[in-house]
Formats: structure tokens, C-alpha cells, sequence
């Protein structure tokens, strides 16, 4: 998740020592019985947010009517609300196009098809409700689609329009 969020080796090793530190200090608040992986993930994004909003103080936009009319992948998408279309494909490719996602689709597309998380668990990491993590993770999806359709066509996942 921290190489995922930073795009950086060095930046990610900095971020998960970071988040350790972080949680031995505040052991004391972790419940027991409760989620230890939520709660390193959660006091994680936390420190990758105040360490990326010290850095600049520039949003990051994304064009969400760009998103919207891209689908290309009709065909396998059917009932697909977990992903198992890019379970079948996660390689360096598709990697490399999650790295390339806005910040809020990056961590809720890793968090959900990289960790396995739940959209409950999400959205306790996240702090959103669950109806965004499941519009991010649509939008997230959509904008891997449009990345990655030359090589599905290429691997053979799926075919190309023939035009």
C-alpha cells in the first residue's frame, strides 16, 4: 500500500516506518479483537496525507465526465463489483496504470483489488462513506480500462473492436 501511495521505494520505506512508529506510540488506543490491519492501514494513509498536504497545497482534479463513457471491457464486466476481471490480469502493466491513478481512486483500487479489503473495511480506512468507496472504485475501475485496453486486446483477455 505505501509503495502504492508514494510510487517510491525509498518514499514507501520512509511511509511504513513512519506508520510503525506511529502505531507504538499509540498501542494503547489499538482495541483488541478489532482489525490490526485496518488500523495500520488507516494510521498509514494518515501519514502519507499530512506528509502530501505539507508538500503542496495543490489539489489533485480529476475529470470525472472523461471517466464516465469509457467501458470497454462489456463483455467480462457482467457482475464484477470485486474485481475479479483484474484479479485474472495483475501484472507489471497493470501496475504500473494503478500508480498512474488520482491519489483517491489509487488507494481505494489497491486497498480493494491489491488488499482484498471489504467496502466496509475501506471505508473505515478511508473515512468515507461506503457509497464512495463503490463510486471510486467504479470511476477507478473505468480509468484502468481505458489504460490497459491495448494490452487486453494484446494478452488476448479480451477481444478488440474490429473497426
Amino acid at each position: 500500500m505505501a509503495l502504492r501511495l508514494t510510487g517510491n521505494p525509498a518514499e514507501a520505506d520512509d511511509l511504513v516506518q513512519e506508520t510503525m512508529l506511529k502505531a507504538y506510540r499509540a498501542w494503547h488506543q489499538f482495541e483488541r479483537g478489532t482489525n490490526a490491519k485496518g488500523w495500520l492501514l488507516t494510521i498509514l494513509r494518515h501519514a502519507f496525507i499530512n506528509e502530501y498536504r505539507r508538500r503542496t497545497r495543490h489539489p489533485e482534479t480529476v475529470d470525472i465526465d472523461a471517466i464516465e463513457p469509457f467501458s470497454v471491457f462489456e463483455e467480462v464486466q457482467d457482475d464484477d463489483p470485486q474485481g475479479t476481471f483484474f484479479d485474472r490480469i495483475v501484472d507489471d502493466e497493470v501496475l504500473r496504470a494503478i500508480d498512474q491513478l488520482p491519489e483517491q481512486f489509487r488507494e481505494t483500487v489497491v486497498l480493494s483489488d491489491v488488499e482484498g479489503m471489504s467496502y466496509e473495511e475501506i471505508a473505515r480506512v478511508l473515512d468515507v462513506p461506503v457509497g464512495t468507496v463503490k463510486s471510486r472504485l467504479f470511476r477507478a475501475r473505468r480509468l484502468l480500462q481505458r489504460k490497459l485496453y491495448e494490452y487486453a486486446v494484446g494478452m488476448g483477455y479480451i477481444k478488440g473492436n474490429a473497426t
